[in-house]
């Protein structure tokens, strides 16, 4: 008897753990949170979209816009830039091949391009003064007929890599804006051009230190003895000329890069930090190069460049050997886009060169090709049956055939 009552008792406790283990199931999971996205047009990926069918009645026409709008803006660039008149002269191997008399300059030292296709001589001599230690190499070249446009003076360098990462930044802007910045506070990114002789360098860091400083001589009129003079103002960008300010330095507290020593001997007067802040060929070269060959322009003349045989002096300063590239000068004239450079308008023409390709392509395709299926299955969707003409995705078939 009294097992028989302890039987009901358990069972009737397991019973009782069942629904109270079953009610707290269901409070807990009443109570976890859903992962589920709101059912929301966005959330849920219902929104409406359009999506193009390529058809030759699209196609085609889209590439004969491309090709009608991209070959006249390449011929037009090309001739623009055709017209453009241009002397270039590399002048790295001027002390090694040329002698103390004029010789002609290899043609692969030579660029030139003059309307009608004029030629010009261009000779060139060299000259060491070991008096006075400089050289000096000077230049002979023939303007074969009057250039009235405004001529633009640059020099040009390759190989040499001005985007390199830390040669780019290596400046102080609170230097350049004129501040008398000390020896603590400098940029860290000027070292090692930043502190000599336990002075401030002025400007600091390397982009100032390997500044360009062979001198360009203004060219001579070999029979009238007049020069060509290139103004060196106005050839800075507007935004650079109001960001170079006077430095506030005395001068007793500063030096001038290694490299300017030749230049500045004796350091700096208070009329050199003034020309200094006005100085727009060391503000073009401040504004860093992109890529390894670059110009940069050293001066400009409005006035008519005339016909005849000039001289120009250039002083030998500037290595280029110990990086692997060289220098040149070049006289041009400039366009709408710019000196003379073909790629644009080249890219131009053969993105339309590859349009009209392509149309013609696709248009002997869609003539030529096309099966006697096609032409079967289109009288099959147009066979009068009801079923088959209110059917919607028999429509989009018609459509896209």
């Amino acid at each position: 008897m009294f097992s028989t009552l302890r039987r009901r008792f358990n069972r009737n406790s397991l019973d009782d753990d069942d629904s109270e283990g079953g009610a707290f199931n269901d409070s807990t999971s009443q109570t976890k949170k859903s992962r589920r996205p709101p059912n929301t047009a966005f959330r849920q990926q219902r929104l409406k979209a359009w999506q193009p069918i390529l058809v030759p009645r699209v196609v085609l026409p889209m590439l004969l816009l491309v090709a009608i709008v991209c070959v006249p803006i390449g011929i037009g660039f090309m001739y623009a830039t055709y017209n453009i008149q241009l002397l270039e002269i590399d002048y790295s191997k001027c002390e090694k091949l040329a002698s103390d008399s004029y010789d002609d300059i290899p043609g692969k030292y030579t660029t030139y391009h003059f309307k009608n296709n004029k030629k010009s001589s261009i000779q060139w001599k060299f000259n060491n003064d070991t008096d006075n230690d400089s050289a000096t190499c000077t230049l002979k070249f023939d303007i074969p007929g009057d250039i009235k446009d405004t001529i633009y003076l640059y020099y040009k360098l390759t190989n040499f890599y001005q985007n390199h990462r830390k040669y780019v930044d290596s400046y102080d802007w609170n230097q350049l804006r004129g501040e008398a910045v000390g020896k603590d506070d400098l940029s860290n990114k000027c070292s090692p051009m930043n502190v000599r002789d336990n002075k401030v360098v002025y400007p600091c860091g390397l982009v100032a230190n390997s500044l360009f400083n062979d001198t360009i001589n203004d060219p001579v009129d070999t029979s009238s003895k007049s020069s060509y003079t290139f103004d060196s103002t106005g050839i800075a960008w507007g935004s650079d000329l109001s960001k170079y300010k006077k430095s506030q330095y005395d001068t007793d507290d500063i030096v001038p890069p290694e490299n300017w020593m030749k230049k500045y001997p004796k350091g700096y007067a208070d009329s050199d930090l003034e020309a200094l802040a006005k100085d727009e060929r060391f503000m073009n070269w401040m504004k860093t190069a992109a890529l390894p060959s670059f110009y940069k322009l050293y001066g400009k003349n409005k006035e008519t460049f005339k016909k005849g045989t000039y001289e120009m002096d250039i002083e030998l300063n500037y290595p280029v050997s110990i990086f692997g590239g060289s220098k040149s000068i070049a006289f041009s004239t400039s366009s709408v886009i710019g000196g003379r450079h073909m790629g644009l308008g080249i890219c131009f023409i053969i993105v339309g060169g590859i349009a009209v390709v392509f149309m013609l392509i696709f248009l002997v395709k869609h003539v030529f090709t096309r099966k006697q299926s096609d032409h079967a299955f289109l009288e099959g969707l147009n066979d009068g049956s009801e079923e088959r003409r209110d059917n919607p995705e028999d429509e989009v078939l018609r459509d896209i055939l």
